[in-house]
């Protein structure tokens, strides 16, 4: 007996479609959410027993949120709809001739429908002793990792008081990521160390950022990139911009402009690639290993397997890798599904930019909207407009509205005060998406 089989007798609908959905991020939520009432029967298969809400791991490395903040279980979420079972497992295999799914142990699941929606993870590029030597915030298991190392960094420090040396946190990648975990550490250093550590010199605690663009935050307009430069400086943030990595050592950094920066504390932002066992699956692969669509979110050369999120590549038309492309996908996947059930013609995904947001420090982030509007927060303006202090689902938040900051009218370019009213949503229809407004860090994604 499969595993869809025995499903499929514990909930009496032997001939309802089974619908499996691989991955429970973004778009694998916003997918089964949307499916809630066709009929469908649902497994959806997580390698984790919870979702994690990504965009603010970060702050779960730098000691600003704890895990459970960030996360939710996968069977809260599926008992509150009646056709969904999580499963879980790692998908190991993908036989699309007989439809089926194979998992780590070795437990095969029939399809009539397949969503891959696993994400993806870092790509090292090939750099000598990246991979080896750096820290990555992919999963609530990275930041953890992340958050042990650099206060265990710490507590030696703090236990060597008089012949301790500098501790340099080196962060590579100025996107989004990179740039909400130099102004994190940052802000660790010089307001919570000094209290939480207070034989430590902070002067010797040091925080750069490696980007080997000319400027942070490239998809941002001039007037946005130069603010953040200018606000990471301030809290005392080392820019090596227009910079590579050419190794990673066991105690340093070496850069491609021949300096060298002693550190065992290498946080990772950059670049993303399919996760492994994606890349053996057989299937239409792009930049990165990430799996070729089409403009219905099909994979290249299937009727009934479907791809989104981060781990899929647009034959047509490249997408943000952000987490509203994501819950879009996945919205728009439960509607071709269902189309494909009323025997009616497919419609071509189109994506709604609602802006893109990133956090500099509490009191600091930069918004750009989609007509053209920019904004920069103000220090002085608290945690209201943090990501630190939005999404999480089990505290009160703060959102930041696309249209409400538009009515406001900000003009283009020009740095203002956004005040975001607060607020507590649940996970909502629209996947994960639903615990905040539409600009705020759900318009992104680590990486």
């Amino acid at each position: 007996m499969t595993d869809h089989a025995l499903y499929r007798s514990h909930n009496h609908h032997d001939s309802r479609p089974h619908v499996v959905i691989v991955g429970g991020g973004f778009a694998g939520i916003s997918a089964m959410e949307s499916l809630a009432k066709a009929p469908v029967d649902i497994t959806l298969i997580d390698r984790n027993g919870y979702h994690t809400f990504q965009p603010l791991l970060y702050q779960v490395a730098a000691g600003g949120l704890n895990p459970g903040d960030v996360t939710m279980s996968f069977r809260a979420i599926a008992a509150r709809q009646p056709n969904v079972r999580f499963r879980h497992g790692n998908v190991v295999q993908v036989d699309t001739q007989e439809q089926v799914v194979t998992l780590h142990d070795d437990t095969k699941i029939t399809y009539d429908y397949l969503f891959i929606a696993t994400g993806v993870t870092a790509n090292f590029f090939g750099i000598p002793g990246a991979q080896e030597h750096s820290h990555i915030i992919y999963t609530r298991r990275d930041a953890l990792a992340t958050r042990d190392h650099l206060f265990s960094r710490l507590e030696t420090l703090a236990q060597s008081v008089g012949k301790e040396g500098e501790f340099n946190i080196v962060v590579v990648g100025g996107g989004a990521t990179g740039v909400e975990v130099a102004g994190a550490m940052a802000e660790m250093a010089v307001e919570a160390l000094p209290r939480a550590y207070p034989e430590l010199d902070p002067n010797k605690i040091r925080v750069y950022l490696v980007e080997m663009g000319e400027e942070l935050l490239a998809p941002f307009k001039e007037r946005i990139r130069d603010y953040t430069a200018a606000a990471l400086e301030k809290r005392r943030v080392i820019l090596k911009l227009g910079t590579a990595v050419e190794e990673i050592t066991d105690d340093e950094v070496v850069l491609s402009d021949g300096s060298h920066i002693a550190s065992k504390s290498i946080i990772w932002c950059t670049g993303v690639t399919a996760p492994e066992d994606v890349k053996r699956w057989q299937l239409p692969q792009g930049p990165g290993g990430r799996v070729l669509i089409d403009p219905e979110c099909r994979v290249v050369g299937f009727q009934n397997v479907f791809a989104g999120g981060d781990v899929s590549a647009d034959t047509v038309e490249p997408l943000p890798q952000l987490a509203q492309p994501a819950t879009q996908h996945g919205t728009h996947v439960a509607a071709q599904i269902e189309r494909l059930l009323a025997g009616e013609p497919l419609e071509p995904f189109q994506y709604d930019n609602k802006g893109i947001m990133a956090t500099i420090t509490r009191n600091a982030a930069v918004a750009q909207l989609p007509g053209g509007q920019t904004g920069a927060t103000c220090p002085g303006a608290g945690t209201s407009t943090s990501s630190s202090a939005t999404c999480t689902p089990n505290k009160a938040s703060a959102n930041i509205s696309a249209r409400q900051t538009a009515s406001r009218g900000i003009r283009a370019g020009a740095p203002v005060l956004m005040r975001a009213r607060p607020t507590r949503k649940r996970l909502g229809r629209a996947g994960t998406a639903g615990w905040c407004g539409p600009v705020c860090c759900c318009s992104r994604r680590p990486g």
